[in-house]
């Protein structure tokens, strides 16, 4: 079977991490264009480069915007992945560098140099992809899918703005302009993240039985895993690696719902929240594959094959 061609914008981040090791261990990586996000861009153009060294990869990384588009950030999520964004692990200086290119002129020239061979993957806020649509608006044409982790559907988000997911309450400019421009994408929210959670002890048992990849994961994992534990949220929560999954592998998908979906850009309490016409009743274009729920096994495999875990 051919391996899926990914191009992914991401801004690791714990989560990012596992879903950049699955993206390594299921298909082909174009590149990783990179914003700023769960921490400074900074951080994670340099974590970007440690998974490339783990990985013993060739994949070029390119670093994006270091703001959003036009506000400044009102938060980060250090508080959930550490100061560095990978748990304050510490790791030596990676080998990796980045390339002289921007990342979104980066995104338009392999979108151009392969068009609708690549599926994009969205894992960041959509700062990167934002920018280079203002550059060059066709870029949909030439993407094969866009997949997007990001929203909060039924209002249930996970920031400051009780309806806002975090990518999309970083930068809702940057949503709004990708939401409009692209006719089609796939999206992964936050509320299909929680129900698709791993059980905690069964997840450890991967991280133990698995390779260097597992061994890596380990380490960074536990300031996201303890501020879960005590927030409330049940179970080991992967969010970036559930849309890399359907990215992967659409067939994973076991219900979805098609609606128009926008983003609330001036509410004084809802800012950044994802607008669901549930009843159709704004008469606007649909333009969102909604995944509900995937297949829980072939997601849990997905995973534990990036962790090096043998069956």
């Amino acid at each position: 079977m051919t391996k899926p061609q990914l191009l992914i914008d991401t801004d690791p981040g714990v989560d990012d991490a596992l879903a950049i090791l699955m993206a390594h261990a299921h298909a082909d990586v174009a590149g990783l264009s990179i914003a700023a996000g769960n921490v400074g861009l900074g951080h994670t153009v340099r974590n970007a480069r440690t998974l490339v060294d783990l990985l013993d990869a060739a994949t070029p990384i390119f670093a994006g915007c270091a703001t959003p588009l036009v506000r400044a950030p009102e938060e980060d999520a250090a508080f959930v992945h550490g100061q560095d964004g990978f748990g304050d692990v510490g790791f030596a200086s990676p080998r990796a560098m980045p390339a002289d290119e921007p990342a979104a002129l980066a995104l338009l020239r392999l979108t151009r140099e392969r068009p609708g061979e690549l599926t994009l993957v969205a894992l960041a806020p959509l700062t990167n992809l934002a920018l280079a649509l203002r550059i060059d608006p066709s870029l949909p044409e030439r993407v094969a899918r866009l997949v997007i982790m990001g929203g909060a559907v039924t209002g249930h988000g996970n920031t400051g703005k009780v309806p806002a997911e975090f990518n999309i309450g970083f930068d809702p400019e940057a949503a709004h302009v990708v939401f409009e421009a692209f006719p089609q994408f796939e999206l992964v929210d936050w509320e299909a993240t929680l129900r698709h959670a791993f059980d905690d002890a069964e997840f450890e048992g991967w991280l133990k039985a698995g390779d260097q990849r597992a061994k890596f994961y380990d380490s960074i994992v536990g300031t996201a895993r303890a501020y879960n534990l005590t927030h409330g949220r049940q179970g080991v929560i992967a969010a970036d690696a559930l849309a890399m999954a359907v990215a992967i592998d659409p067939s994973i998908v076991t219900r979805r719902e098609k609606r128009a979906v926008s983003v609330e850009l001036d509410g004084r309490l809802t800012r950044g929240a994802t607008v669901v016409d549930w009843a159709g009743r704004l008469g606007r274009p649909i333009n969102a594959d909604i995944v509900l729920e995937v297949d829980q096994a072939r997601f849990a495999a997905m995973v534990r094959r990036a962790l090096g875990v043998v069956v």
